[in-house]
């Protein structure tokens, strides 16, 4: 029977009946499950608020929604619901106050696929027994080989020698030092996870490091916001895909290393991070509910060393800038280094104290650098309260760090470059509760005091041996424009080094 046959008007009813249907879900999915909710922007039906978000640079977006909304703001991101949390106030009684009820992860569709063969690794595992579990292991591990011991600092003193013969070695001629000084701080991470260090000219080296570098722009900028908002694009091909793409590499590069390692292995004896967690593996493998399964391992181990790489050398790349760009400053890290160190002593960290210049620098870049300008998303772990607005179980939150780091009733010059900011009337060094570059609470950064000692070792150790300026007849390099990831990086520049 041919389909004209067939009144008109059924497909008509079908349609409206289907155009409702989708509405109301849409509806209940983004209905406010709650009184008392915070404000925020109105959305569209699908797509909520993301015509609101610039997806690129999220964080601009979500400062002009913190002086419209307030401390708090709701906004959908297609089905989403998400509220943003402002100002240090705000952060403190969510991130610290309420620990346990923000403590959660929201699932990333970015994330999926990966996590199919790695779990979900340490950074972004479901907040229960198996993250504590994990958690737990992985500090004390990062301990017993080296964090906090002296050991670790005269190894990142030694690769702070060869990252000064890599500078060395170009001769004084503009250099781009992005993945020299990726390199360094690195290969820290690599001799605690992998038990070994790369050469800075090891092709595959710099490969793997430079898609966890693609990896990191791509996952949380535009295509990876995106696909975060809306899943179904995953099913199409697109820029997206290289994500994906990018994943699988890691996971090869990481699995190898696994494999490597299971040859050689000693329970009794283990090497670094790997060789630990497989004797804790082969210790619980009867256990019904353990974390240590091979999958984890792949996923922690890559999220370490990610994290212990990518973030650091971010930072380290925007002190130079900093510096090049403020030379009467950095002639001031110069003399008090001199003062203190001289110039024939290696650093060490009980020089800290003494370099309390040179300490506010540090924290000054970590400030105004604002590497991580909205944290990693969070999730309700139960319905809870902030601020006096109610926040249901589940709900997305996005800890905006930037609103802390730039707030102007805490620092007098939130746009500049001003390591007063860390100093008080007599030069001593001085912190800021609102200064939150790692976050807080549980799910506080879990290589802060790694991050720490390689930042004050590897910055003292260059300015004591070099003065970097910018080379002549090339354009000036500018702090206020940046590229948008999970990091906020410098756009790239180059430099030149000369001998003090």
């Amino acid at each position: 029977m041919e389909l004209s046959a067939f009144p008109a008007f059924p497909f008509t009813v079908l349609a409206v009946f289907f155009t409702v249907f989708v509405l109301a879900f849409d509806f209940m999915k983004t209905w406010k499950k709650c009184q008392n909710y915070p404000p925020g922007p109105r959305g569209l039906p699908f797509i909520g608020n993301i015509l609101q978000v610039d997806l690129s640079n999220p964080h601009l977006s979500f400062a002009k929604l913190w002086k419209k909304y307030g401390n708090v703001v709701s906004v959908q991101l297609g089905w989403t619901n998400t509220v943003i949390l402002n100002g240090y106030e705000t952060l403190k009684e969510a991130l610290v106050m309420k620990s346990e009820d923000f403590a959660d992860r929201p699932v990333l569709p970015v994330y999926e696929d990966v996590f199919k063969h790695t779990g979900e690794g340490i950074v972004f595992a479901r907040y229960g027994p198996w993250w504590r579990e994990q958690r737990k292991f992985s500090l004390s591990t990062l301990r017993n080989f080296g964090l906090g011991k002296k050991s670790l600092e005269m190894r990142i003193v030694e690769e702070a020698g060869f990252l000064i013969k890599e500078f060395e070695d170009e001769k004084g001629l503009p250099f781009d030092p992005h993945f020299i000084v990726t390199c360094a701080t690195s290969n820290i991470i690599c001799s605690i996870i992998f038990g070994e260090r790369f050469e800075y000219k090891d092709k595959k080296f710099l490969g793997f490091l430079k898609t966890i570098k693609e990896s990191f722009e791509l996952e949380g900028a535009f295509w990876g916001q995106l696909l975060n908002t809306f899943p179904f694009l995953r099913h199409f091909l697109g820029p997206h895909n290289k994500i994906f793409e990018n994943q699988e590499k890691t996971i090869h590069f990481v699995q190898k290393i696994v494999t490597e390692h299971k040859k050689l292995w000693d329970p009794n004896e283990p090497r670094d991070f790997i060789d630990a967690f497989l004797a804790e593996q082969e210790k619980m493998k009867n256990g019904p509910k353990t974390s240590f399964l091979e999958n984890n391992l792949l996923g922690t181990a890559y999220d370490l060393f990610a994290a212990g790489t990518e973030t650091t050398s971010t930072t380290l790349r925007w002190a130079l800038l900093f510096m090049v760009l403020h030379p009467d400053l950095q002639s001031k890290v110069h003399e008090e280094i001199d003062r203190v160190v001289g110039k024939e002593r290696k650093v060490a960290l009980e020089d800290r104290e003494e370099l309390p210049y040179t300490n506010a620098v540090i924290h000054e870049t970590q400030r105004l650098g604002n590497i991580v300008p909205i944290s990693l998303p969070h999730q309700t772990y139960r319905d809870t309260e902030v601020m006096g607005y109610t926040i249901p179980k589940g709900t997305m939150i996005i800890p905006n760090l930037s609103s802390a780091m730039f707030d102007e009733n805490i620092w007098s010059t939130p746009h500049q470059f001003n390591p007063g900011h860390f100093l008080d009337s007599e030069g001593r060094f001085v912190k800021s509760e609102a200064f939150i570059p790692f976050s807080a609470g549980r799910r506080v950064c879990l290589g802060e005091q790694l991050a720490k000692t390689e930042l004050f070792l590897f910055l003292t150790s260059m300015f004591q041996h070099f003065t970097f300026h910018l080379p002549e007849n090339e354009p000036r390099p500018s702090y206020t424009e940046a590229k948008y990831g999970i990091t906020l990086s410098p756009l790239p520049y180059r430099l030149c080094v000369k001998h003090r």
